[in-house]
């Protein structure tokens, strides 16, 4: 019996059907000498470190760095029973072919299934990124042996101990200081956790330290043969900065006075036709920016929806995607998507049909395939009726991103106009709509430029270069630089994914490019819910994410090396040498725990100075509706009133603070040394009472 482990459920119905496997079972699918079962993602999980040791369960510097002697997994809450049929199933089998993603995740996802069963039969491997019929018939007949993608198992090993490592320690470690400095929350670290979070204390903190900047357009409304139009000064070097703006009123105004009432002559004037090609369909973190956008829904309540499309209602495609592109045998199945999303909803019947199959966009690439193709909508029939809301728009916004890819392009004829006068040059461009195309499915793609002095949004006259522009009127007008937006959910993934800019080393840059930056596609959601919750963030009105002085102290406390994506970009560099059969796990691992030793060792020498970083830091949860809190929680760290204890404050056993601490029973004084010296005193009116101890 020759036994298919897939990864998920729908992935198994489908080998399953070209199979022949069609008979269902509990937990399978048969057929003729072939089964097709499934793991539900992840059956197996990193145990907690008590289970490892009892003495790790309670939080110690003294017990820091954990590392385990032998590493164990443990069945998942949900993965109990789908792993006793497949262990079961497995007993049965005489060759396994590994069908899970192909990636380094899927890869690990089935082998560890397959170690903690102690299989050791037969292994082959089905290597493919999309499930229709012909794309699953080429990888069944051109199965891989075992070992050639066993070395990504490996690096799967790799990056999920070295999570560990780093996070287990470092949350432990940071969050013990926190506590002896009065911080009663999780100050929680990560390899990909932290850099996020400096994203938007960097930025927030650029937004607080932005200078604006006043600078000074001048526009003059132009009179030519055939019309008029607004064009824009264009100051010469010795009137602009570097961002060829003008920063003095007295030089914009002088410009006005020169121009007011005179003549000139148009120097350029030039029209090109613009072929726009439509945006590619969804992966998910788009979908989330853009309902981030569009909706104000979070990342992980975009990603619910999507999934709930997805397993409930069989209206799309697997959401958990990274890649735009689609396989090129889809491109046949077209004519059959496009007459069930006709059929599905009358409301955009009309599109539908006036979509044209037989036209090919960029999107059908079978090079630009990783483990899973873009978001489309699926040819089942879907109750657009029994969709809820976000339901609806979620899929709308995803099937309106597969119609366009059926229309032709937009087209505009795009203007420039260029006109010297009196020695001054000045510019106008603008667009005239030639053809919608695909525009008439999504609407504007991008936010409409502002146009308040006539720019870009205006159409202009034909004109001929030579031909006379007489200045009927020139105005300044007055602007100021303005700082960057704040993160919002949306916009923090986009940063996420392109973090690479950030980083200088032109290696390790190209990586995070590669490797589509820090987090994955279904990871990036609960990093931000995570740090949400751990208090680190938080929303600040519907949209926008803030820094909590939590997160800026944590930001500053931590080593460079662990808040920089850089080290991300090292870590998947090495562990793409390991999935190539280039480089070693037990060395990546042993370079990992050097390092770890070292930030540890650093965090427990700055306790033994009495440095601690975040002492008087705001234990209070901040609610939605606390506008004037979050506003004064929202300054630096750095900017919070750091008082040194009184004598009246410090330990009376070991002279060190002491810090007010909330229990159940109400507020006390606690030494900031603890565990190390465990004395308590009453609390008195906001300070200790050693009379009542």
């Amino acid at each position: 019996m020759i036994l298919y482990l897939c990864e998920k459920p729908s992935q198994g119905r489908d080998i399953g059907r070209v199979l022949g496997a069609t008979s269902r079972r509990d937990g399978y699918v048969e057929g003729p000498g072939v089964r097709v079962t499934w793991c539900i993602g992840h059956l197996l999980e990193m145990i907690e470190p008590d289970r490892y040791k009892p003495g790790w369960k309670q939080w110690r510097l003294d017990t820091l760095p954990m590392v385990p002697e032998e590493w164990k997994l443990e069945l998942t809450r949900r993965g109990g029973k789908q792993f006793k049929i497949i262990n079961e199933l497995l007993k049965g089998a005489n060759e396994v072919i590994l069908a899970t993603d192909a990636d380094r995740e899927g890869e690990t996802i089935g082998r560890e299934v397959l170690e903690r069963c102690r299989y050791r039969g037969k292994i082959s491997r089905l290597w493919l990124s999309a499930l229709d019929d012909a794309s699953i018939r080429k990888a069944i007949a051109s199965l891989w042996p075992g070992q050639k993608t066993e070395p990504l198992y490996q690096a799967g090993l790799g990056r999920s101990r070295a999570d560990w490592l780093v996070g287990m320690n470092l949350t432990r470690a940071y969050t013990i200081i926190g506590r002896q400095g009065g911080y009663n929350g999780v100050l929680s670290v990560g390899r990909v956790q932290t850099p996020t979070l400096k994203l938007v204390v960097d930025r927030d903190r650029l937004i607080e330290n932005f200078k604006p900047v006043d600078y000074f357009d001048v526009i003059a409304f132009h009179r030519v043969a055939n019309g008029s139009f607004n064009a824009k000064w264009i100051p010469s070097k010795q009137h602009s900065d570097d961002e060829g703006r003008c920063l003095d009123r007295a030089v914009a105004e002088t410009i006005v006075q020169k121009v007011q009432g005179q003549i000139g002559k148009v120097t350029k004037a030039e029209t090109k036709r613009v072929k726009e090609p439509p945006p590619l369909p969804l992966e998910l973190s788009t979908l989330q920016q853009e309902a981030s956008r569009r909706w104000n829904m979070s990342a992980k309540r975009t990603l619910e929806v999507a999934q709930s499309l997805y397993e409930k209602h069989k209206a799309v495609t697997y959401p958990r995607t990274d890649c735009r592109y689609l396989p090129t045998e889809q491109f046949k199945d077209a004519q059959k998507v496009l007459q069930a999303v006709a059929d599905n909803d009358p409301g955009i019947a009309p599109l539908a049909q006036a979509a044209n199959p037989k036209i090919r966009s960029k999107t059908w690439d079978d090079k630009k395939i990783t483990a899973h193709h873009a978001i489309i909508p699926t040819a089942a029939k879907v109750k657009v009726e029994g969709l809820s809301r976000e339901e609806f728009l979620v899929y709308d916004l995803i099937r309106r991103h597969y119609l366009a890819q059926f229309f032709p392009p937009h087209e505009y004829d795009a203007t420039v106009i260029d006109t010297l006068i009196n020695s001054e040059a000045f510019r106008a461009s603008g667009r005239v709509e030639q053809t919608p195309g695909w525009k008439q499915v999504l609407g504007q793609h991008k936010e409409e430029k502002d146009s308040d002095d006539g720019e870009d949004g205006q159409g202009l006259p034909h004109v001929q270069v030579g031909e006379d522009a007489g200045i009927e009127k020139a105005k300044v007008v007055a602007k100021q630089t303005k700082p960057p937006n704040r993160y919002t959910e949306g916009t923090l993934i986009q940063a996420m994914k392109s973090v690479g800019k950030l980083v200088e080393d032109p290696r390790l840059r190209k990586i995070l490019r590669d490797t589509s930056g820090i987090g994955t596609e279904a990871t990036r959601a609960s990093i931000i819910e995570t740090l949400i919750k751990r208090e680190l963030l938080a929303k600040e009105g519907k949209k926008n994410l803030i820094s909590m002085p939590a997160g800026r102290a944590l930001v500053d406390a931590l080593p460079h090396s662990v808040t920089d994506p850089a080290t991300t970009a090292v870590w998947e560099q090495t562990l793409d040498d390991i999935a190539n059969g280039g480089g070693s796990l037990d060395e990546f691992l042993n370079k990992s725990e050097l390092w770890l030793n070292k930030l540890i060792g650093n965090v427990k020498k700055r306790q033994e100075l009495g440095i601690n970083p975040f002492q008087n830091l705001p234990n209070l949860s901040i609610s939605s509706t606390d506008k004037g809190r979050r506003r004064s929680s929202s300054r630096s760290a750095d900017q919070q009133s750091v008082a040194a204890p009184g004598p009246s404050q410090t330990c009376p056993s070991c002279g060190k603070f002491m810090v007010r601490r909330k229990s159940k029973r109400g507020w006390f004084w606690g030494c900031s040394m603890y565990p190390t010296c465990s004395t308590t005193l009453p609390d008195n009116r906001r300070t200790p009472d050693p009379k009542a101890g």
